[in-house]
């Protein structure tokens, strides 16, 4: 069985200013890191002080980029969202902030073409369960039910 390697403070640090400096993080996933070179929990906690001391780590910063590139790339809703950083332990104000700074425009804009493209590549020839699976479609990625309903009523009614 291959030994652990094992880290000084400083080289867990300088590591871990790398692994932050890549992307933006979340806490948690920088003390799995750090969990992962076996630090003790009072090594974890010094580097973690000194990573938000130097701004490498921050909640915020990390939740911004994660909402905008979610739903650039996925077009995740803001409930998928909200849940996805919930699962991060991001804190409930950080996460409205974060999805306050979407643009409403381009988010109904982004619900539109969504739910376009899927009525006119769906091959289901039921109205009914074409409407129904439009729905799930659009609630599985998370956009409020409100929205999701309204839309479904005007692309298929």
């Amino acid at each position: 069985m291959p030994e652990k390697k094992s880290y000084t403070v400083a080289e867990a640090t300088r590591r871990l200013e790398h692994y932050c400096a890549y992307q933006e993080r979340c806490h948690k996933e920088v003390r799995e890191k750090l969990r992962d070179l076996h630090m003790i929990p009072e090594a974890i906690d010094h580097i973690m002080v000194h990573l938000i001391n130097h701004n490498y780590l921050n909640e915020t910063r990390f939740a911004k980029a994660y909402v905008s590139g979610k739903f650039k790339m996925k077009a995740w809703g803001k409930r998928r969202l909200g849940a996805e950083l919930l699962k991060k332990d991001i804190s409930r104000s950080i996460i409205n902030e974060a999805i306050l700074s979407l643009d409403d425009d381009l988010y109904l804009d982004t619900l539109d073409r969504l739910a376009k493209k899927y009525v006119t590549t769906s091959t289901e020839n039921n109205t009914l369960k074409k409407k129904k699976k439009l729905i799930d479609y659009l609630l599985y990625r998370g956009w409020e039910p409100h929205l999701v309903y309204d839309k479904a009523k005007e692309l298929m009614d």
